[in-house]
């Protein structure tokens, strides 16, 4: 039985999640706050931990920055309220890239909960003889969670092959891309994925930090988003 530990400070929202994921058969914890989250996760194992990123106190990004510094793999998705994804790069650096926004539905939950968890089975081997996008995607997520960043590249460049209009796959490129500090190909690649989708939320807000950073400089001419 996969163990799931769930950190937010609402009750309600702790019970709507323990509800709706017990009923799939996960033995689910909880932490009604950061530093509970931290005691938990350092006196037990959990093969996720569902963390919400506003918490009075310790937010959700500290929560786990303290995990990576201890040591601890396990996999995280970050709960948010609607159209505050953080800083990507940031929650990208310590292996974050599954969000949830509020108001949430059971069904999104359940979903990726269960994609994680496929992601990070103890059994789960990289299987280079299935030469697919959805194998090189699923992989590449895996390697950032794991934060071998390299590895996640090769994995994306892959899944671009099969499907080079994949706007999942540009912007987590882009984000790698921010990563290394090359802001002209991160630019490139939020560029291609909202070309390819222009409600792409998460690529829409990694161009527009990009360009509030003004990491390019003033005499940098604008991206035509336009086909």
């Amino acid at each position: 039985m996969k163990r799931i530990l769930i950190i937010d400070d609402e009750p309600n929202a702790r019970l709507n999640f323990r509800m709706a994921l017990e009923l799939e058969g996960y033995e689910v914890s909880e932490a009604p706050s950061g530093a509970a989250a931290c005691e938990a996760l350092l006196g037990e194992l959990f093969d996720l931990a569902i963390l919400d990123l506003r918490m009075p106190g310790m937010d959700g990004l500290t929560v786990l920055e303290q995990m990576r510094e201890e040591g601890m793999a396990t996999p995280v998705i970050i709960v948010t309220a609607y159209g505050s994804v953080p800083d990507a790069v940031r929650a990208m650096k310590l292996g974050a890239i599954d969000f949830l926004e509020k108001p949430l539905r059971p069904d999104d939950l359940r979903r990726l909960v269960a994609e994680v968890v496929e992601r990070h089975r103890a059994d789960y081997r990289e299987r280079t003889e299935r030469e697919d996008f959805a194998t090189h995607l699923r992989a590449a997520k895996r390697q950032v969670n794991l934060q071998n960043f390299t590895l996640a590249e090769k994995h994306l460049q892959r899944a671009l092959e099969f499907e080079p209009r994949s706007a999942d796959a540009l912007n987590l490129l882009g984000v790698l891309a921010e990563l290394g500090g090359d802001y002209r190909n991160a630019r490139k690649y939020y560029g291609r994925a909202i070309r390819v989708r222009h409600d792409h939320e998460a690529a829409q807000q990694n161009m527009r930090r990009l360009f509030e950073l003004n990491v390019f400089g003033a005499t940098e001419e604008p991206l035509n988003l336009g086909d």
